[in-house]
């Protein structure tokens, strides 16, 4: 007997095969604004080949098959293995080849962050376990070019755009990738709780070896070719002036293995493609970065540029979760109407667009801001983009991600809440970008420690977004309160740093968007997020009589 009692109409797969540059016209015209055009034509590539559905196979199947540890091989000495899929080394490799790790220090031409950010922002729409050891690594340029010793031996490995897996000392490999060791089980965020020690061999200081004994509860990356670890010299194990940053590699210079022991890796919830894990240092080798006593700031300066970088993950994770939405809306026909068509849904479309489209505008001006404070006279407005901003848009656009993506995964109904699909590992990985490298509340005291310490700093914030209110009242009156909130006592501004880092972020977003997007997009933010507390409600609550939804979702997705 033939039985048909199930055929498959309007059902939809997760959107393949096109073009994440070529659809997105706000990212276009970010490249064209920064004076990064010139990267256009290589990121068309990549981005092609990111959007490839054998790019996305790589991408499930490296979450799919997440790495295992083998600690001894099998004479039972001590390796600390860590074995990953084949499509995860086939991820690393695409990412390395594009040159994005070393781009921003490397290449000398204006809009050098916009294209990493754009590049980062590409893949990131794709796979996110894979940028992990690509932002430590990252991060790490700047404070290793202040070692001269260390940066002779790693600058070309860093910049090398040849991906080489092997587990052997880094002076036999072609490229190197560094990841960091920071945060203890006591402590957290709240580094200074650290009581990892580290002992000179010698006289110590700057360049110095030092044995490192201790325990790090997160150590991202653990076959990393090296980490930058925060440990504690000197007696005293009480007091936050004797931290101090190592460099600690995983091999020896003598071609023995360092004495950092892999405990196990972590389950987490997301990222599963990539390994972390707990380890325990047992006398490991390290040398001395900077002072002893100056292990904050140092890890701090890395922190800032790993947080940017939070930031893009994020974004591109708002931006895959908008496509993915509107590609099936499109297709996905309920109650006799096409999905897309339907009022209610055009609203959460069209919010989440929206969203979308401002976390973009935030990231490029702050690949801008960075690029700017490279500049020996970079100017008191820039350096508060830098400082200020990036915490305050990391503490935001990271929980619109985590928000969004599950607002995402309800367009799709039940289909979205199942696993090996783009949307569960969308809606998985999003956490992780607002917890690691300082979760939410870390994020607001940074941004109101920088304000503290440079007060003029808010003043110049504010100065630099006063000519896109001229003329729109709305985003004058959110100045103003803004303008009151900050003048707020110290001790009532702790309390209220949420709401601060909250709303300078929007108001950054509608001054962005209102001289760079279309008067559409532009003025439905404002309207939905300036006016009457919208920004505290769902997706999709919001007024759309008088805005233009049409227009908002056609350049949403120009597929």
């Amino acid at each position: 007997m033939d039985w048909h009692t199930h055929g498959v109409f309007n059902q939809f797969p997760e959107l393949t095969g096109y073009d994440p540059l070529g659809t997105d016209p706000a990212l276009g015209e970010a490249l064209a604004r920064t004076g990064a055009q010139w990267a256009r034509p290589w990121l068309g590539g990549y981005a092609r080949q990111l959007g490839s559905a054998e790019t996305y196979a790589l991408a499930e199947q490296a979450n799919r098959h997440g790495p295992a540890l083998h600690a001894f091989d099998t004479r039972g000495r001590r390796i600390d293995a860590v074995e990953f899929h084949p499509s995860w080394h086939a991820l690393m490799a695409l990412y390395r080849a594009q040159g994005l790790v070393g781009l921003p220090f490397e290449e000398t031409r204006t809009g050098r962050w916009a294209a990493w950010a754009a590049g980062f922002y590409l893949h990131g729409q794709v796979e996110q376990g894979t940028l992990c050891p690509a932002t430590m690594t990252q991060a790490s340029i700047p404070l290793l070019q202040r070692e001269p010793a260390l940066w002779e031996q790693l600058r070309g490995k860093l910049y090398s755009r040849a991906y080489d897996p092997r587990d052997v000392p880094a002076q036999d490999k072609a490229s190197v990738w560094l990841g960091m060791g920071m945060t203890e089980k006591q402590g957290g965020s709240d580094v200074r709780a650290n009581t990892t020690v580290a002992t000179p061999t010698g006289a110590g200081g700057r360049g110095g070896e030092y044995l490192l004994r201790g325990h790090k509860w997160f150590f991202s990356a653990p076959t990393s070719d090296a980490h930058l670890v925060v440990a504690r010299t000197g007696e005293d194990g009480q007091s936050s002036s004797n931290l101090a940053c190592f460099y600690v590699p995983r091999w020896r210079p003598d071609g023995s293995r360092n004495a950092v022991a892999v405990q196990r890796l972590k389950d987490k919830v997301g990222n599963r493609s990539n390994a972390s894990s707990e380890v325990e240092f047992q006398d490991a080798w390290g040398l001395l970065m900077g002072e002893e006593g100056r292990g904050i700031p140092t890890i701090i300066e890395m922190a800032t540029y790993t947080r940017l970088n939070c930031v893009a993950g994020s974004t591109a994770m708002l931006r895959q979760a908008t496509v993915q939405a509107l590609h099936y809306a499109r297709q996905r026909h309920a109650f006799g109407k096409q999905l897309s068509e339907q009022p209610l849904m055009r609203a959460v479309l069209a919010d989440l667009a929206l969203e979308s489209e401002a976390a973009l505008a935030l990231l490029m001006r702050l690949a801008e801001a960075f690029e700017k404070d490279q500049e020996s006279n970079a100017s008191l407005a820039q350096r508060a983009w830098k400082r200020v901003m990036t915490p305050a848009a990391k503490f935001w656009v990271c929980k619109r991600a985590v928000e969004l993506t599950g607002e995402a995964m309800e367009v799709f109904g039940g289909n979205g809440y199942v696993e090996g699909g783009v949307m569960a590992r969308l809606f998985r990985e999003a956490p992780v970008n607002s917890i690691w490298e300082g979760s939410g509340n870390v994020m607001c005291l940074d941004v109101l420690r920088a304000l503290s310490r440079e007060p003029e700093a808010a003043q110049a914030l504010l100065a630099d977004l006063l000519p896109a209110a001229q003329g729109e009242p709305r985003i004058a009156a959110a100045l103003r309160e803004l303008q009151a909130l900050l003048a707020a006592p110290p001790a009532e501004l702790e309390g209220l740093g949420r709401l601060l880092a909250q709303r300078l972020v929007l108001v950054a977003q509608a001054c962005l968007l209102r001289a760079q997007a279309p008067a559409c997009v532009a003025d439905a933010f404002i309207a939905t997020r300036l006016e009457g507390g919208g920004a505290g409600r769902v997706a999709g609550a919001i007024d759309t009589r008088g805005l233009d939804v049409g227009a908002i979702l056609a350049r949403a997705f120009a597929g």
